[in-house]
């Protein structure tokens, strides 16, 4: 959090207006700016712009939502809260990304849109699960928690998707404290998610008695973000650019110096990671599991982030083919701290950390 929030903080807290006001309104100007798109809603949290996102492609009890298992909870539990039905997709084993070949296999006349999530920050196959979702006229919900200011074929994450979502809350690149946002590619997508936000009220066109001078045509949400948590994203958008390249300068790091022991992510020439992760695969389980034990005992952290939803049994009646690729990323995958804050010390010692335990395996 940087010292830079503290005076302008204080000042809204005392300003009078600390719901959503004029403070929001610059904040989603600020994101606007960055992502380069006009179509910006800030929420209380990134679970709310997925249920919003949910609502705006009109998903309703019967219809079906195609999404992943290897994910966090927040991406699949607004698909339940809305009762619509859950179809886990397989994914790719390296990047743990959704496979769009998995997806197109379960496409039905019940399908309302694709749901997934750009793991650790690596843009999904965004052009092929596009491709698929047009052809059968589909809603493409794009779950960006990991990925502010990821990059897919020279465009910001944000603007290619029906609906982008990200996260706000306290440990992403860029904190409000908790928050979320929501972009349309839509424009008339945007104006509803704007009224939707709060209550069914339009707050742009608020009159002499606020609440009761307009009619609500349907039911909305108290989803809001307040001038309080958009007066420390402004805050925290001034450094924006410099978080983003200091956990890319560190993952090229780990590219140049990790045995190749471990398997890795790769962005390829389309994509750019935000890497908020940074994802290590093991040859097997087992071997997973000692090196988060031998991590430990060298004061790094090191862990899986999210458990396969598939396991939990909120989801045991959702229905899936087997999940191979699942079945391969979740059992091998660690994620190892690639925080913009990491020093050069501290760079160093997680490498050597990794490579002594890669040395340790080959040899015995």
């Amino acid at each position: 959090m940087p010292s830079s929030v503290d005076g302008p903080l204080l000042s809204t807290l005392h300003s009078g207006y600390i719901t959503q006001g004029p403070k929001v309104e610059e904040f989603e100007g600020r994101v606007a700016s960055f992502l380069g798109t006009d179509n910006v809603v800030a929420l209380n949290s990134g679970t709310s712009a997925l249920t919003l996102a949910l609502r705006l492609a009109d998903t309703k009890p019967g219809d079906e939502v195609i999404s992943t298992a290897m994910t966090c909870t927040a991406t699949n539990l607004p698909v339940l809260n809305c009762g619509a039905t859950l179809l886990f997709a397989d994914v790719d084993p390296i990047s743990g990304n959704i496979s769009p070949e998995s997806i197109e296999k379960l496409i039905t006349k019940k399908t309302k849109a694709i749901l997934f999530v750009d793991w650790g920050g690596m843009p999904a196959d965004l052009h092929e699960i596009v491709s698929i979702a047009k052809a059968h006229n589909l809603k493409v919900i794009e779950d960006a928690a990991h990925a502010f200011g990821a990059e897919y074929e020279g465009k910001k994450i944000g603007t290619i998707a029906d609906f982008t979502c990200f996260s706000l809350q306290a440990i992403k690149h860029i904190t409000t404290g908790d928050g979320g946002i929501l972009t349309c590619k839509d424009t008339k997508d945007y104006e509803r998610a704007k009224v939707l936000r709060w209550f069914g009220i339009d707050r742009s066109k608020l009159g002499l008695d606020t609440r009761i001078d307009q009619d609500i045509t349907e039911p909305g949400y108290k989803f809001h973000m307040n001038d309080l948590s958009a007066t420390i994203g402004i805050a925290q958008m001034d450094y924006i650019d410099r978080i983003i390249q200091s956990h890319r300068k560190n993952a090229a790091y780990f590219d140049q110096h990790l045995d190749k022991y471990f398997v890795r992510q790769s962005e390829g020439t389309d994509r750019k990671s935000a890497w908020w992760l940074y994802t290590l695969l093991l040859p097997s389980m087992k071997e997973r599991d000692e090196f988060k034990v031998f991590a430990m005992k060298k004061f790094i952290q090191a862990n899986q982030v999210h458990k396969r939803n598939d396991e939990y049994t909120i989801f045991k009646d959702v229905k899936h083919k087997k999940l191979t690729g699942v079945d391969y990323f979740a059992d091998r995958m660690v994620c190892i701290p690639v925080h913009w804050g990491l020093s050069d010390h501290d760079l160093k010692a997680i490498v050597d950390m990794c490579n002594a335990f890669a040395q340790k395996k080959v040899k015995s």
